[in-house]
C-alpha cells in the first residue's frame, strides 16, 4: 500500500474512530465532569490521531518518531482516565469495552510503527 498521507495510515483511522467513541461515552458523564474527566479524556483521545498526523506531515524521521511517542503517551493518559472513569460510580453503568479494545489496538500499532522507524545512525 502506498502511503501518501497520514489519512492512509490505519492507526490514524483507528485513532479517529476511538475519538468518536470516547466523545459518545463522555456525553453520558455527569455535567459536573464537563471541565474534569470529560475534558481530560477528550483532549487525550484527540491527541492520538492529531500527533500521528502532525508527525507524518513534519518531514523528518526524527520528528515523526517524536510525535508517535507523543501519541503513545496520550494513549497511556487515556487508558488511565478510562480506568478512573470505570471506577467512579457513574462509570460502572457505561460500556468501555469497545474503546479499550480500540485503544489497545492503536497502542500496539504505534509501538510497531515506532520500532520500524528506528533512527538512522
Amino acid at each position: 500500500m502506498d502511503i501518501k498521507s497520514y489519512k492512509d495510515l490505519i492507526v490514524w483511522q483507528k485513532g479517529i474512530e476511538l475519538a468518536l467513541i470516547v466523545y459518545k461515552i463522555t456525553e453520558k458523564f455527569p455535567k459536573i465532569e464537563t471541565y474534569g474527566l470529560t475534558q481530560q479524556m477528550r483532549k487525550a483521545v484527540v491527541s492520538v490521531p492529531s500527533n500521528i498526523a502532525e508527525g507524518k506531515a513534519g518531514g523528518t524521521r526524527k520528528e515523526y518518531r517524536h510525535f508517535l511517542f507523543m501519541a503513545l503517551g496520550s494513549g497511556a493518559e487515556l487508558e488511565t482516565q478510562i480506568e478512573i472513569a470505570k471506577q467512579l460510580s457513574f462509570g460502572k453503568e457505561l460500556n468501555f469495552k469497545k474503546a479499550e479494545g480500540l485503544l489497545e489496538e492503536c497502542m500496539k500499532m504505534l509501538n510497531t510503527l515506532i520500532k520500524n522507524l528506528k533512527p538512522i545512525t
